[in-house]
């Protein structure tokens, strides 16, 4: 039986840092997490991106900068329903695992009538590149292979990150009242059961793992040494 996780808000810091104490720790079962955000937007971007590209990127206004542990581009987090989930997998290739987890998202969001998404096709190897050009690349205005997209408008990307036998996988949904309609939140619940068959129970995170989550955040994720380091 899979978890989910109910946490209470928290600053774009300490949810990097909670994916990162949840995903070394043992795990016994798949855990999905939908973020609670404290007031306010946020930027996350790639382990491999640029900082002072990142910085001159965004505006200001657009919220602190986090670099989070897993790939990926640049993304804006406002109203986004932003979720995590962690599972064990022996899958060696990332790309299949990205595709069996957009696929049963894609197919769930339309069993639930919130949206008719298709899944990007192949592109160039450029497009995967953390940065081009003197920029940071930015997450959804770069689609890659297998991101769901909604017409032409990409709608959720994501990025995987493996430790040990288990997988993290960070990912934003970003369309027309994500965070606030339910419906999108089941439906990536739903299609998330199903790609790891299991079934979903929720649960509050232990007060030890809030704790050290926040330690964390503290003693990395929220320092220059952490999000300035390339």
């Amino acid at each position: 039986m899979g978890k989910i996780l109910q946490t209470p808000a928290l600053s774009v810091f300490e949810q990097m840092a909670l994916d990162e104490v949840l995903a070394r720790a043992p795990l016994a079962e798949p855990l999905l997490r939908f973020y609670r955000w404290t007031p306010g937007p946020a930027v996350t971007f790639g382990y491999a991106q640029f900082y002072d590209f990142v910085r001159r990127d965004v505006p200001a206004q657009a919220g602190p900068l986090c670099r989070r542990p897993t790939g990926g581009g640049l993304v804006l987090h406002g109203e986004d329903l932003t979720f995590s989930v962690l599972f064990a997998s022996t899958q060696p290739r990332p790309k299949e695992i990205y595709a069996r987890l957009h696929a049963a998202i894609e197919a769930a969001l339309d069993r639930c009538g919130v949206l008719h998404a298709h899944r990007q096709g192949a592109v160039p190897k450029q497009a995967y590149w953390p940065q081009s050009g003197g920029s940071a690349s930015g997450c959804f205005v770069n689609p890659v292979q297998d991101d769901l997209l909604c017409g032409d408008q990409k709608i959720l990307g994501g990025a995987l990150r493996r430790f040990g036998r288990q997988v993290l996988y960070q990912g934003s949904l970003q369309c027309a009242q994500a965070r606030e309609n339910p419906l999108f939140a089941q439906a990536v619940a739903a299609g998330l059961a199903e790609a790891l068959q299991t079934p979903w129970e929720e649960t509050a995170v232990p007060a030890a793992v809030l704790a050290a989550a926040r330690q964390l955040a503290h003693t990395q994720y929220a320092t220059p040494a952490w999000n300035e380091k390339f």
